[in-house]
């Protein structure tokens, strides 16, 4: 009895591993060269940055996207930082970044909104209603959307706002714990189970700056 339970953990420990998906996110230029040592060390996701927080689309996003899918990458996103203090409504951004990218035939899977940095935003109804407009324009544009936060970011900015969640949108969240897992994960507005963690910020990996992510 005691070999077969052996077994089983053995087994079970096997899959987890086996199953487990490593990927980085970027916020600069990465070329096919960095991404194919990266797919080599068995990352097969990323994470492009397409939007500034300075309210205008990234131009080195679809030489960063082409340069991942040509290595080989099995997943490839783009995520946005919005500008809710640049003047811009919400809506004409997220048209601004789909038509940035429609424009220069980037292939991407979803768009995550990078919701974080408390003095970074405004007042909480006004925040609320800005990513309630950004979650409609995308949903306008036939977008696949998620969101990535913490708590720590989310709750000041929204006061723990649950919408997103019960409309089904997944969450990306950040925990610097080096650990790829959601052993850490702590349910908040709404969001019962995560989508991704980010388990490590700002590194260096095959000659380019990345953050590491995982999901199961």
């Amino acid at each position: 009895m005691q070999r077969t339970l052996l077994l089983i953990a053995v087994v079970a420990a096997f899959i987890g591993v086996t199953v487990a998906t490593l990927g980085v996110d970027i916020s600069q230029p990465t070329s096919q060269g960095s991404f194919q040592c990266m797919r080599n060390a068995g990352y097969s996701f990323v994470v492009v940055r397409a939007y500034l927080s300075l309210g205008r689309p990234d131009s080195a996003a679809p030489g960063s996207v082409a340069a991942a899918w040509a290595a080989g990458m099995a997943h490839v996103d783009v995520y946005m930082f919005p500008c809710p203090t640049c003047g811009s409504s919400a809506a004409s951004q997220m048209a601004q970044l789909v038509q940035f990218l429609n424009s220069n035939r980037v292939r991407y899977g979803m768009i995550w909104l990078d919701i974080e940095g408390p003095g970074y935003w405004r007042d909480q109804n006004f925040n609320i209603n800005f990513i309630a407009q950004l979650i409609a324009a995308a949903k306008n544009y036939g977008v696949h959307l998620g969101i990535y936060t913490s708590e720590s970011q989310w709750s000041p900015i929204t006061g723990n706002w649950a919408a997103p969640a019960g409309e089904g949108i997944p969450l990306w969240y950040a925990h610097y714990d080096g650990s790829p897992s959601f052993g850490d994960f702590r349910p908040f507005a709404g969001w019962n189970k995560p989508a991704i963690k980010q388990f490590r910020g700002t590194t260096s990996m095959c000659s380019a700056g990345v953050d590491e992510n995982w999901y199961p």
